[in-house]
């Protein structure tokens, strides 16, 4: 699935709820299914700076794709880094790149944080797109 078709799937999904506790518990459902990094990649170097809990992301190649794995120790940090790797995951890096994050205002996300989650949030995508930018130098 590409980018943009998977962000239209969260766009949709979120639209079913009518409010916003609705959606902070789907939120959190996303981030109980989030795979469990390996204890490996949680480091201080994998560790997202500026989100208020600690969010750790790994990126690797695989083949002409970035795979992302992440964890999070606050349970709504947890859905909502869920929700990039669902996006990002599996992807082409010069993809990555180019993705707009519209997705992200659609479902209202960014304005139902705190101050300190959205900043976080943006360090998040920061990080994915860092890494997807590192990876499509290589090619």
């Amino acid at each position: 699935m590409k980018i943009k078709e998977i962000q239209d799937e969260i766009v949709d999904e979120f639209s079913m709820f009518d409010d916003w506790m609705e959606r902070y518990e789907y939120i959190i459902e996303l981030g109980k299914k989030l795979p469990i990094i390996k204890e490996e990649y949680k480091t201080d170097n994998n560790i997202i700076k500026g989100c208020q809990s600690k969010v750790w992301l790994q990126g690797e190649q695989n083949d002409d794709t970035v795979v992302f794995t992440a964890d999070s120790d606050a349970i709504l940090t947890k859905g909502i880094i869920a929700i990039l790797i669902r996006t990002f995951s599996n992807q082409k890096a010069a993809d990555i790149l180019q993705a707009d994050m519209d997705f992200i205002d659609e479902i209202g996300l960014k304005e139902h944080l705190s101050p300190t989650r959205a900043n976080g949030l943006v360090s998040m995508i920061k990080n994915i797109k860092m890494y997807a930018l590192a990876f499509d130098s290589k090619n």
